[in-house]
């Protein structure tokens, strides 16, 4: 039956519609005959020649009607509404040309008998057609995988209408917490509850379980996640409402569950007051603005409609990138903002000034850093020469050019740092304070935050891709912790700290609860329908192996050097009074630690940061994998000069 089914089902459309239009026929004159044996209950009809005249009439003009309505036109696996309507309109003309051929060719037929002959086409016309379509939905759905759909609203139906027209995936049940819907049936789906899910894997229907939830809060989907989380199958998403209506993503397109969906933490609605104060019909400057960051700060900053934004990058390639996204942007919605991408590095005062000058620039966002822990631990030199000089001369670029807010992008890294990178952070954090109270020219202040989801070196798309090859996921410690915050949150609070700033502020974002990255780990593993493998399950699927502290990586970080910290106008920004360095004592540490790079003396480097009140308690030695390589090669090279002695 199967193969005859596909054989039919892989005709040409001409050929399926001269097989339809001949089995319609059939069931017309199997209606027409029936209807008289059963009114009669008797063969007799069928010997009157009258009978068939009045059949050879309504029947081609019964087709005609079908065809006329666009039965035909109709695909079979896809029979809707309007194939429905087109059967029912085309029986009723059908019958009423029976009724009208009767009387005027005075061929007496029973009253009842037109009204028995409706329903048996109706009944066989249609009932034929739905047939097909359950025959080839299960023909189908043997090649699909099954899936179960989490969220029996107007998102999940959609979805479902979606998933039943591609190759992929059949949907064997809707599981929703409404009681009130439980043991319905929606698009022929059983609508069940929570518990049911055991039971439909046990029976091998649920390979993976699409979540439907995209006008949910966080905090629900989180819930719904820590119920989903315990079973053996594998979870997926579909995007947020807000991304479906910006037009950013389709309700159809399923993905892996975002990690924000785990932290389980509502953004807060930006200030619009904020957003725009520092932005709206201004020129606009983002220093590394490729960067994760950096990017994303552009994006906010040209919704906010500037004037002209200076994208300030030294990798050509990732200026290249954010500056033809944005520019499409722009084309699409029709802003008059002028994109000007610079090439250029912040250690050179010359050139961030002259840009700064010659575009009359009024903010800058300066977010050119190097971040990741262990590789400035291994480049010590440029790490201090980009994140501490660097922002030394942008901002004195910035006083000497006029501009009249200065944002430092900050890192909870610098508080009580144990490693460079952290500590020339806070270095950076010193140099804005101690610049913002010898003038009063520029208003700088500095936002400081955690780790962001998604950015270059994060440790999720790290796990994912662990997980897809087999494993193992690497991990530094068991007890580590981190702090997240979604990439376009931090942009949106960062902008609007900056509003905020009156001179020298330390802003802190309210990042919420640290996060255990061990646990990250495992619900990662567990939404992917695997099983840890650990002693007391040496039969999962994905080992987390602990591979030890990196050079410089703290346990834990902090956002607080101490406790003297005020809310501000905005439940996620507070402000942090911390200790500062004057001017002329930060100048004589500046300009010691600028000779002690051009010399490559990295001892006094790391004297030089330890006696700044930046809090460095160093973990490590000195890492820096050109030093240590010339450390080795001196004592080789002395023994060499002996032995030619």
């Amino acid at each position: 039956m199967d193969s005859y089914l596909r054989s039919m089902l892989s005709a040409s459309r001409a050929k399926k519609r001269l097989i339809t239009l001949f089995i319609d026929s059939l069931f017309i004159i199997s209606a027409f005959w029936l209807a008289l044996i059963v009114r009669l209950d008797s063969f007799e009809p069928l010997v009157y020649s009258y009978n068939w005249l009045l059949l050879s009439l309504v029947l081609p003009i019964s087709l005609f009607s079908f065809i006329n309505l666009g039965l035909y036109r109709a695909v079979l696996r896809y029979v809707g509404a309007h194939a429905v309507g087109a059967i029912v309109t085309g029986t009723v003309i059908s019958t009423v040309t029976l009724v009208i051929l009767a009387f005027f060719l005075q061929i007496s037929i029973p009253r009842t008998m037109p009204l028995i002959y409706a329903w048996l086409v109706i009944l066989s016309v249609g009932g034929s057609r739905i047939m097909v379509r359950a025959m080839v939905g299960r023909l189908a759905s043997v090649n699909k995988l099954p899936v179960v759909i989490y969220g029996a609203g107007d998102a999940g139906r959609q979805l479902a209408t979606a998933l039943g027209a591609g190759p992929d995936y059949y949907v064997t049940a809707f599981i929703d917490d409404d009681t009130y819907k439980h043991n319905s049936i929606i698009l022929g789906i059983p609508v069940v509850a929570f518990e049911s899910l055991y039971r439909l894997i046990d029976a091998g229907r649920v390979k993976k379980i699409l979540l439907a939830l995209p006008s949910a809060s966080r905090a629900r989907r989180k819930e719904v996640l820590a119920k989903l989380e315990k079973l053996p199958v594998e979870v997926l998403t579909i995007p947020g409402m807000a991304a479906v209506v910006e037009g950013k993503a389709n309700l159809d397109e399923i993905k892996d569950v975002e990690i924000e969906d785990l932290l389980g933490r509502d953004s807060v609605s930006p200030k619009s007051e904020l957003m725009t104060a520092n932005i709206k019909d201004k020129c606009v400057m983002v220093t590394g603005a490729g960067g994760s960051i950096g990017s994303e700060l552009c994006r906010q900053i040209v919704d906010n409609q500037p004037s002209k934004l200076v994208l300030f990058e030294l990798s050509e390639f990732a200026l290249y990138s954010i500056e033809k996204e944005l520019s499409e942007t722009i084309r699409k919605k029709g802003l008059d903002i002028e994109i000007i991408p610079i090439v250029g590095s912040v250690q050179r005062i010359n050139r961030t000034e002259t840009c700064m000058k010659a575009f009359a620039v009024e903010t800058v966002y300066h977010a050119a850093a190097y971040k990741h822990v262990p590789l400035v631990e291994h480049n010590v030199v440029e790490g201090v020469r980009n994140n501490v000089f660097g922002t030394y001369y942008a901002a004195k670029a910035a006083i000497n050019s006029g501009v009249k807010t200065f944002v430092l992008i900050s890192t909870d890294k610098a508080v009580r740092p144990t490693n460079v990178m952290g500590a020339t952070k806070r270095m950076a954090e010193l140099v804005l304070q101690g610049l913002a109270k010898g003038q009063n020219t520029t208003r700088f202040c500095m936002v400081r935050f955690g780790n962001v989801l998604g950015s270059s070196g994060s440790v999720v798309p790290l796990f994912r891709k662990q997980i897809k090859q087999g494993g193992p996921i690497t991990l530094t410690h068991p007890e580590i912790t981190r702090f997240f915050m979604t990439i376009p949150e931090a942009a949106q609070l960062v902008i609007q700290a900056g509003a905020m700033g009156k001179g020298g502020d330390v802003f802190v974002l309210d990042m919420g609860e640290s996060v255990k990255i061990k646990d990250l780990a495992v619900k990662m593993v567990h939404l992917s329908g695997l099983e840890v493998k650990s002693e007391t399950n040496p039969h999962g699927d994905i080992e987390i192996k602990c591979t030890g502290l990196r050079p410089g990586e703290k346990l834990y970080e902090e956002l607080l050097i101490g406790e003297n910290v005020e809310q501000t106008t905005h439940e996620r920004i507070m402000t942090a009074n911390e200790v500062m360095l004057p001017l002329k004592e930060l100048e004589g540490i500046l300009e010691s630690l600028d000779k002690a790079c051009h010399d490559f003396d990295h001892e006094v480097i790391r004297q030089l940061l330890l006696k700044a009140p930046t809090g460095f308690n160093p973990t490590d030695g000195i890492c820096d994998l050109v030093w240590n390589a010339r450390q080795n090669a001196e004592p080789q090279l002395e023994n060499k000069v002996v032995n030619l002695k």
